[in-house]
Parts: structure tokens; C-alpha cells; sequence
């Protein structure tokens, strides 16, 4: 009767288990080799950053926005975040992993660029339309629209077109039009996929990655670019180590003094007022 219980144990014990999302859903690693890559999909966000402890992470749609973030594929621990031109950034003491993206030879991708980027990427890899629109308040649209139907191969050339839509996006939009063409979430509970947004000449965002619960205590994992362009990182929390790199939610609604807010290592702190959501994503 023992072995007939853990047989059936060990027969289902994995269809209880969370489904990573696949690898070639990040279609930037497609010319990686086939060694590398099964080594990239040991090293996946959620796998490599618990959740705090006694908290649990939120529920999320698979094949949402959300649940591709969380399986972000990450460099090896200890990689340092690299400049788009090779050099290692300034401060090393700010990231608490690397995720594994390119950066561009340029210095275009940065901060909310590279938010864009992983938006862009996401769209992609569902063959649905990529739409920017870099002057706020105007019709003008940068759109892509990938060739063939879901499921169908990457047809020959359409990344290529796709690196040089985004070299557009970057050098045309960032983060004023980002934050004009999202949606405030308001007082809603911030869920993975949102954004935390200062638009300006220069502002800033960062990407919330992933969200974690404690009872009524929330806790966000942020990731960024910055300047000059750089690797998008996961950003440590440099206020409480404790925590790190996890950010309590509840620093959002901080009273509007000085020192209040959610504090990022090299910006100014975010309010609940600058997160702000994709239409169609969860409300």
C-alpha cells in the first residue's frame, strides 16, 4: 500500500508544478547555442529571487505579460551590468542580477527604452502589433506588425526589421510619451507588468517584474536600465538590505516629503500617482 501511495505521488506531483515560460519566447537569445541555452533556462528570475520571507508571489495569467517577466532568463551571479559599449557601469552596487538582454551598440536603450524593449519583445513573441507613440498628445505611431501567423517560424529578416523598429522607438520616444500613452493605475494594487513612471527631459521608469504577498503587506521586485545605456538589471533595495531586492508597496503612499516614497538607488523616490499600467492588462 506504501509503494501504491508514493507511486501515485510521484505521478502527479508534476502537473502541480508551475510551467516556465519557454525559452523562445525571449527571441533575442534565438541564435544562442543550443548548450547555452539550456543552461539559461536554469537561470530564470523567479527561480533565482525567492520571494520575501513568508510571502508568496501573486498569481498571474500564464502567457500573461506578468509570467513572462517573472521568467526572465538572467546572466550567471556575479555578472556585472555592462554600458552599451563593453565598459563596466560605475556603480556595481546597485543590481542584484542581470538579466540576460542585449543592450545595442548605442547609447539608446536606457531607462525607458529597455521598459519599452520588454514590452516590444513580449508583443512579439505573440505576433501582436507593436505600438508606440513618441509625441504625447499626437496621432503619429511607430508600429510593427511581425510577418506570418502565431506559431509559424520567425520568418528570415523579421528580427532584423524588428531591432531596427526599436532603434527608431528609442531615438523617438522615452519616457514623457511612455507615461502619456499608459494608463494611471490609481489606487488599485500594483500587479507584475506595471510600470513606475516620471515622465521628463530626462525622467525615469522602472519595470515592476514581479509582486509578492504577506498578508496585506505587498512587496514589489523592480528592475531597470539607466545612463548612459546599460544592461537592464534587478534593482537592489539599498534602504532595507533585509528586504532586498524586494521594495514594500507601501512606500508608494509615503506622505509627499522629502525623503518619502519608493527609493531607488539612483533616482528620486516614486509615488503611487507615478505607476501606471498597459491597456488590456490586468486592472
Amino acid at each position: 500500500m506504501r509503494c501504491t501511495v508514493i507511486s501515485i505521488v510521484l505521478l502527479f506531483a508534476p502537473l502541480s508544478a508551475r510551467a516556465e515560460t519557454p525559452l523562445a519566447d525571449y527571441g533575442w537569445l534565438a541564435k544562442t547555442s543550443p548548450a547555452v541555452q539550456s543552461a539559461q533556462s536554469q537561470i530564470r528570475l523567479s527561480s533565482r529571487i525567492p520571494p520575501p520571507p513568508g510571502a508568496t508571489r501573486v498569481d498571474v495569467k500564464p502567457g500573461s505579460f506578468g509570467a513572462w517577466l517573472r521568467d526572465l532568463p538572467l546572466l550567471p551571479p556575479g555578472s556585472g551590468v555592462r554600458l552599451f559599449n563593453g565598459e563596466l557601469k560605475a556603480r556595481q552596487d546597485v543590481h542584484a542580477a542581470v538579466v540576460d538582454l542585449d543592450v545595442g551598440s548605442r547609447d539608446l536603450q536606457q531607462c525607458a527604452d529597455a521598459v519599452m524593449r520588454l514590452r516590444a519583445e513580449y508583443l512579439y513573441a505573440r505576433h501582436k502589433p507593436v505600438r508606440f507613440h513618441p509625441d504625447p498628445g499626437k496621432p503619429r505611431e511607430l508600429a510593427f506588425i511581425r510577418r506570418g501567423a502565431p506559431g509559424d517560424v520567425e520568418r528570415q529578416g523579421d528580427r532584423e526589421r524588428f531591432r531596427r523598429y526599436l532603434v527608431g522607438v528609442f531615438a523617438d520616444a522615452g519616457s514623457a510619451s511612455l507615461e502619456a500613452e499608459m494608463k494611471p493605475v490609481g489606487s488599485r494594487p500594483l500587479a507584475p507588468g506595471d510600470v513606475l513612471i516620471q515622465g521628463g527631459y530626462p525622467g525615469h521608469a522602472v519595470q515592476v517584474l514581479d509582486v509578492a504577498e504577506r498578508g496585506e503587506q505587498r512587496f514589489l521586485l523592480l528592475g531597470q536600465s539607466y545612463m548612459p545605456a546599460q544592461q537592464f538589471h534587478v534593482v537592489k533595495n539599498l534602504d532595507n538590505a533585509a528586504l532586498s531586492p524586494w521594495y514594500d508597496a507601501a512606500t508608494l503612499a509615503t506622505p509627499a516629503m522629502p525623503d518619502g516614497g519608493l527609493r531607488t538607488p539612483e533616482w528620486r523616490p516614486f509615488r503611487q500617482k507615478d505607476a501606471r499600467r498597459y491597456s488590456g492588462d490586468t486592472d
